[in-house]
């Protein structure tokens, strides 16, 4: 009988980039004829692809494809290092500006006492200046279902608490056993 012992400290874990950037350059341009441009974005014209990749090599960088959509493609002659690092400036840039919104859950009960409650709307309040959408859920376990109306009063009290800050994008209902609401900021986040 073979024993085999394995040292799972010595495992790694690689997490996968999502932001990887592919480019076609030089030799793996398929188009024959390009509109080439310089570096600084200046137009050198149409010309072959043995032409552009002269071009490229005369001054020491790389002919990169920029659009292959354009009739002729678009190529730019340029260093590839650099290229790239403007592409993920750009990407950083773009994920920077783009406004991501989350959709945060408060979840409440129908019996739930007064400072418990203050306490949930605080937090309720503090999504809302910071630009999350907020889902309220009060869930009816047992024989608190037959007390819905206690929880729709407790749920319409606590959108009105926080309707200063919140506009309700989904009106309560019920949904199964559980009562749901959504609320969104009155204004964007800056």
């Amino acid at each position: 009988m073979i024993k085999r012992f394995t040292n799972h400290s010595k495992r790694r874990s690689f997490t996968a980039r999502r932001d990887k950037i592919f480019i076609t350059a030089n030799q793996s341009i398929a188009a024959e004829q390009l509109r080439v441009m310089d570096e600084f974005g200046k137009p050198l014209g149409v010309m072959s692809k043995g032409e552009a990749l002269q071009k490229a090599r005369a001054s020491e960088k790389d002919l990169v494809l920029i659009t292959d959509k354009a009739t002729p493609p678009v190529a730019k002659i340029i260093d590839l290092s650099k290229h790239k690092y403007q592409l993920s400036q750009k990407l950083s840039q773009e994920r920077k500006k783009s406004n991501s919104q989350d959709t945060k859950e408060v979840r409440l009960t129908p019996f739930i006492d007064e400072n418990d409650l203050q306490a949930k709307l605080n937090r309720v309040s503090e999504f809302l200046k910071r630009g999350d959408k907020v889902r309220l859920t009060m869930e009816f376990r047992g024989r608190a279902i037959t007390h819905q109306d206690l929880g729709l009063s407790l749920m319409e009290r606590a959108i009105a608490q926080v309707a200063d800050i919140s506009t309700i994008e989904i009106e309560p209902k019920m949904i199964g056993k559980k009562l749901v609401a959504g609320l969104m900021p009155k204004n964007k986040k800056k």
